[in-house]
């Protein structure tokens, strides 16, 4: 035999697959690691191609920020199934990416995928991959956030992660906590009522014009009630105006001003995986 068992553990290490993937692939390259090693990324690219019309709606979504505070990102990194999603390995994988976007503060998804990794591209990894886990395997999202202080919040299972910016740096742990989750919970649209596309706002206020013209309110005071409903709407939608979910006497402006008066939220990132 033309390698040993510490060559076959070393390939494991460096391509992820199972250790009678690297003895086999070690076997039909007579020894020779890098052969080794393209066998192994050939398999994976086959795998991928095969699986290419499956549905990969499990995964898991996670964010983080960096040392600083001042830039977060946040992944998502699906498969086929929840079994695979749940694997301490493909949770690891998906770890090192999001890292990955961290230490280069990359700006977008089609960057993501072109940052090299390990001798090749973040994309080709994740088909490396596909061949480890016999599952289709995408990576699906990425958002990052750059301020004075970001926090990240991934709820238990990481299927639910949160970025959330602020204005200040020095923000109280536990203040920026309760907004990311808060994002989590209530899942706004907006940071406040002014980030909300003029379109948006148009379509709402027609949907509630029609609503109460259906109901048989007065055609001269649809838009006075059509803005009553609107503002109703921005308390629901747009983070800083909605209810405080560990307070339901203050929103979420007020639980800030609360700690610091000239604090506010300059933006935030929400993804769920719907499984």
């Amino acid at each position: 035999m033309s390698f040993t068992t510490a060559d076959v553990v070393k390939l494991r290490k460096v391509s992820g697959a199972g250790m009678m993937d690297c003895k086999n692939a070690l076997k039909e390259s007579d020894g020779d690691f890098d052969k080794a090693l393209e066998i192994i990324r050939e398999k994976g690219k086959l795998i991928a191609n095969k699986r290419a019309d499956r549905d990969a709606a499990e995964g898991v979504a996670l964010s983080k920020v960096t040392e600083d505070g001042k830039f977060g990102a946040l992944v998502v990194l699906n498969c086929e199934t929840d079994f695979v999603a749940k694997n301490e390995s493909f949770v690891a994988f998906a770890e090192k990416i999001l890292n990955a976007a961290l230490e280069n503060k990359v700006e977008n998804l089609e960057a993501l995928k072109a940052l090299e990794l390990d001798g090749s591209s973040v994309e080709a990894q994740v088909t490396e991959q596909t061949g480890v886990t016999g599952e289709k395997l995408e990576l699906s999202y990425y958002k990052n956030i750059a301020g004075e202080n970001v926090v990240s919040y991934i709820h238990p299972g990481n299927k639910l992660a949160t970025l959330v910016g602020f204005n200040k740096t020095g923000v109280d742990e536990h203040v920026g906590k309760d907004v990311a989750m808060q994002v989590a919970a209530m899942a706004p649209i907006a940071v406040d009522e002014a980030a909300i596309p003029q379109e948006a706002i148009n379509k709402e206020l027609e949907f509630a014009r029609e609503k109460y013209r259906k109901e048989g309110k007065p055609e001269a005071m649809l838009d006075k009630i059509a803005q009553g409903s609107l503002n109703k709407w921005y308390k629901e939608v747009t983070l800083l105006n909605q209810t405080y979910v560990k307070d339901g006497k203050i929103s979420i402006k007020d639980f800030l001003k609360q700690n610091d008066a000239e604090l506010t939220v300059t933006a935030f990132e929400r993804y769920t995986l719907n499984v």
